[in-house]
């Protein structure tokens, strides 16, 4: 298993995308197997967005200043997302929006797996070292043994993301 911290992204980035594609294609009466698909939506979706903002963030923010801008928009679609998720993580798959919110979400993250993907990685890999790369995964490995499955509080997320910002 590689531990660049890119493969490891693209990887969350194709499990996120194969559940976003069952869910668009389980039908409008499937019910509980979205209820299920959502909730390993939201577990994969914490996860992810936990090792990118405790890891990958900040460091490629140490040693590719020139990449600021990119990671503070980076950081605020994960906030667009953190915010439909913790909504998301308070309904039940029958609730009169749940469909519609969970569509706005999967819009929003493959806008930003397409942007990671085609925009900021090759700037990242072209900026970083393979060792810098492997390093970084490897930390971003040891992260996601602790990192959250579900998301905590609005308040608390806000404060995670407020301190990583400052």
């Amino acid at each position: 298993m590689s531990t660049d911290a890119i493969v490891l992204l693209k990887d969350d980035h194709k499990r996120i995308r194969k559940v976003f594609r069952d869910f668009q294609g389980a039908g409008e009466d499937a019910t509980e197997r979205k209820g299920r698909l959502v909730d390993t939506m939201i577990e994969l979706l914490t996860q992810h967005t936990y090792i990118e903002n405790e890891v990958m963030y900040p460091r490629v923010r140490e040693l590719l200043p020139d990449l600021e801008d990119d990671v503070l928009e980076s950081y605020e679609e994960h906030h667009v997302a953190d915010v439909l998720v913790m909504e998301l993580s308070g309904m039940k798959p029958t609730d009169e929006r749940f469909d519609a919110k969970t569509t706005v979400l999967i819009e929003n993250v493959t806008h930003h797996i397409e942007e990671e993907e085609q925009d900021w990685f090759p700037k990242v890999r072209e900026g970083l070292g393979r060792k810098q790369l492997q390093e970084i995964g490897a930390e971003m490995l040891e992260a996601k043994e602790k990192a959250p499955k579900r998301p905590s509080q609005p308040s608390a997320l806000k404060k995670t993301v407020d301190a990583v910002l400052d």
